[in-house]
């Protein structure tokens, strides 16, 4: 079988600190009313350097393959997808492409804010070399799929984020590019959505298209890709059947990934705070992979260098979409250590239970306040992990529930006797 992607000593490099050259008169004169501004901090130049996104990473696609792309956040996935879409151009190395690429990057990808959606579709379309004939035929299913219809003649600055994903992936599935890709994207979108993209990926996988899909949900990666590559740092650590390769994530995630650790944190009480070190533990390892079944641990590592009477250590946890999905403070349960602390070097242990949080990506915010009289220090997303589905759960349907959490609660029944 014939190679319908092939990728060769891939790398790209981005810089740090420093900005493209400017093409248009209005970005020059942007450019030359920040320089004052951007060139000098605290007395000195601003320092510029280099991080590699991806290096030297190579893989063959066969046609109709189905190969799940899975990793960190920061792993080099999105950079990678964006140079085999041909949004972006490698630093090294080289891709060749033996067919139409259809997208799904970010919202919006491939739209033009001021044209409409029936005009983007063709715009689309056109752009994969289809004729307008072809378009036409396709259209209504498109438009069906998306169930954007009373919205086809408005311009796409106007739809939400759901609306504009609903018929960018619509466009991207429905318009046959050869190659279909799919980011995380699809995190925009709600539960029903997301279960008809899936289907419909299924179903473009088994018409024999090929199909690259990021995605941090480890059980839709295992139930719809046959192969999977996993990268790390910008390298891919492991390509193979996915199952094998998922399973490596998650048993050697505790080695792939280390615990946060945090240089002190400066903020406008300085020096009544310092925070040292931010970890997440499961099983007695600290681990950023946390199985969803299990229970497991944030560890708080933190100074008291001033004695605030009364203050409480918090912690809110959002998710990708930035949605609290709870908080808690150590005065939720208070104890003598929280209540009458001192100054001095404490650690702190939050006890999360398993069967809880649903899979994804998770965000922890830390802070100090004094209730009701002012906040003393917060450390925004300072703790970042996330949590996978073991391919074995035979409790995985929890996670398409409506909600921002997914627990096992456990339901006593009985008769109308009373009797169990």
């Amino acid at each position: 079988m014939t190679s319908i992607i092939r990728v060769e000593h891939l790398s790209k490099r981005y810089s740090v600190g420093a900005r493209q050259k400017h093409t248009n008169l209005r970005d020059t004169l942007a450019a030359g009313l920040r320089a004052p501004f951007r060139r000098w901090r605290n007395g000195r130049e601003k320092r510029t350097g280099t991080i590699w996104a991806l290096r030297d990473v190579s893989f063959d696609v066969k046609e109709g393959e189905v190969i799940g792309i899975i990793g960190r956040n920061g792993a080099g996935k999105s950079t990678l997808l964006k140079i085999l879409s041909r949004i972006t151009k490698p630093t090294e190395g080289r891709v060749v492409l033996n067919g139409r690429v259809g997208s799904l990057l970010e919202v919006g990808t491939g739209f033009h804010s001021e044209l409409t959606g029936r005009e983007n579709i063709f715009l689309n379309g056109a752009i994969l070399g289809m004729s307008k004939r072809e378009i036409d035929e396709k259209l209504d299913e498109i438009v069906a799929f998306a169930e954007t219809e009373p919205f086809l003649d408005t311009p796409v600055k106007h739809y939400s984020s759901g609306m504009t994903v609903r018929l960018a992936f619509a466009v991207a599935a429905h318009l046959e590019p050869e190659i279909l890709i799919i980011d995380e994207v699809l995190a925009v979108g709600d539960i029903v959505f997301q279960k008809k993209c899936l289907g419909k990926m299924n179903e473009v996988a088994t018409a024999g298209r090929t199909v690259l899909f990021v995605s941090h949900d480890l059980s839709a990666v295992n139930a719809l890709c046959s192969r999977a590559l996993l990268l790390h740092e910008g390298a891919v650590v492991l390509s193979g059947p996915t199952h094998d390769v998922t399973r490596h994530y998650l048993d050697g995630a505790n080695k792939l990934y280390s615990p946060v650790t945090w240089a002190p944190v400066h903020h406008v009480n300085q020096g009544e705070i310092l925070l040292n070190k931010v970890a997440v533990e499961q099983a007695g390892r600290a681990t950023r992979a946390v199985s969803c079944r299990d229970p497991f641990t944030i560890v708080i590592d933190y100074e008291i260098r001033k004695v605030i009477r009364g203050s409480r250590f918090f912690l809110i946890l959002r998710n990708v979409k930035g949605e609290i999905i709870f908080t808690t403070s150590d005065y939720d349960v208070p104890t003598p250590q929280a209540v009458d602390r001192e100054s001095g070097r404490f650690i702190s242990r939050i006890s999360v239970p398993g069967c809880f949080l649903k899979t994804g990506s998770y965000f922890g915010t830390i802070g100090v306040d004094v209730a009701h009289v002012r906040l003393v220090f917060t450390a925004d997303d300072v703790l970042d992990f996330d949590v996978f589905e073991p391919e074995d759960d035979t409790q995985a349907t929890r996670h398409t529930r409506v909600g921002a959490i997914a627990p096992l609660l456990r339901w006593h029944i009985s008769d109308g006797t009373g009797q169990v």
